[in-house]
């Protein structure tokens, strides 16, 4: 009977051990969420975004962590599917029960997330690019990607600056793709362009020489736009080049600001246009611009731990992450409620992506001039010197 009674005794104690480690546990960490498109067609965004995050969770950690907390980080891979980003986002909220999530590699998957982490109040830091990501205004929901709306303005300044204002657009029918041209449109008189050919083509097509065509057989065409992203711009990249139209300047969007499109177009990306993050070109930013430090740093950094080359898509990740650990700093608190407030007041942050300045109107915080305008020579990132 004794025996039978020392041993639930030593039984309790050893739950009650195992309660108190795992209440120790859960009191030393602190868990941010992540659902990324580490795999499947937006894999070339999703795969620096997820390296980014657990090679700066690990630093964060290894430094002594947040307010002297742990950060476990928790990440699923939505392959690109809207429906399963949704399910993981529920997942991150029911299950994991996490402070806040920094995610959401494309404008599909982060808009079928938003109403989770909304109802949840849990703040939400996307890595898409669409402008309907933060228009308008979520109360839980902000971004790091300069928007669509930011690329066409850019894109159409660097054009009225060349004289050029009749303007084909060839795009994307993805999210951001069908995004960005909508925001072309809407914006292109402020500047005086006519659009005077309007094409799109499939995230699946393999061959836009038909709608090119139409494109080049246009009267009075001076310019031609690619709003889109994965293997598609790269597609047209080439096709457009096949079709001896490298005399028309030619812009993509920041949509593939990464090595992968200058890989995948080859030498027709020649030539070509487009806005993008200071990141890509950190070596060649004067010594004086405050974002020189922080790019240049990262680019290493990622390098080194990945053997692969720097992307404005892990750049986002970092900066969503590091706008995150400030917060959390500042509050001073892993209340998700009180997190959120101190996102909505970063202010002077200055990350891969610009100085970011957020406010309750504004919860991406970068102006036009966070974005470059490059030019692709020798297969490498260029800035476009003024008035050229």
């Amino acid at each position: 009977m004794k025996s039978q009674t020392t041993l639930k005794m030593m039984l309790a104690a050893g739950a009650f051990s195992v309660a108190m480690s795992h209440g120790a546990h859960a009191q030393d960490t602190v868990k941010i969420g992540s659902v990324l498109s580490v795999t499947g067609p937006a894999s070339f965004l999703g795969e620096p975004e997820d390296k980014t995050l657990r090679l700066y969770v690990d630093k964060i950690n290894a430094a002594g962590g947040v307010a002297g907390k742990k950060l476990e980080l928790v990440i699923y891979d939505d392959g690109g599917d809207a429906n399963k980003a949704r399910t993981f986002a529920t997942r991150l909220v029911e299950d994991d029960e996490v402070v806040a999530m920094v995610g959401g590699t494309t404008t599909g998957t982060t808009m079928a997330m938003i109403p989770v982490f909304e109802d949840a109040e849990i703040p939400f830091i996307s890595l898409a690019g669409a402008i309907e990501v933060i228009d308008p205004v979520r109360k839980f929901v902000f971004k790091t990607p300069h928007t669509d709306k930011m690329a066409c303005e850019k894109i159409f300044e660097d054009l009225k600056k060349r004289n050029l204002t009749k303007i084909g657009l060839i795009s994307g029918t993805d999210g951001f793709g069908a995004s960005m041209r909508a925001q072309c449109v809407k914006v292109a008189p402020n500047y005086g362009m006519e659009i005077v050919a309007d094409e799109n083509y499939s995230p699946r097509d393999s061959d836009m020489t038909a709608q090119l065509t139409k494109i080049k057989n246009t009267a009075g065409l001076q310019a031609v736009v690619n709003p889109g992203f994965g293997q598609g711009p790269a597609i047209v990249t080439r096709n457009y080049a096949q079709l001896g139209m490298n005399t028309i300047p030619f812009y993509q969007s920041h949509g593939v600001a990464s090595k992968s499109f200058i890989d995948l177009a080859g030498a027709a990306a020649e030539g070509v246009r487009l806005p993008a993050a200071a990141l890509l070109v950190g070596d060649k930013l004067p010594a004086n611009d405050p974002q020189k430090k922080v790019v240049t740093e990262y680019k290493q950094a990622y390098e080194a731990a990945t053997k692969q080359p720097v992307s404005t898509f892990g750049g986002h990740a970092y900066d969503g992450l590091f706008i995150l650990v400030e917060a959390m700093k500042r509050a001073n608190s892993t209340d998700s409620g009180k997190i959120r407030d101190e996102i909505e007041k970063t202010k002077g942050f200055v990350g891969t992506g610009g100085i970011v300045n957020m406010s309750p109107t504004d919860h991406l915080g970068l102006d036009l001039s966070a974005f470059r305008m490059l030019e692709i020579k020798g297969g490498d990132w260029n800035l476009v010197a003024s008035g050229s």
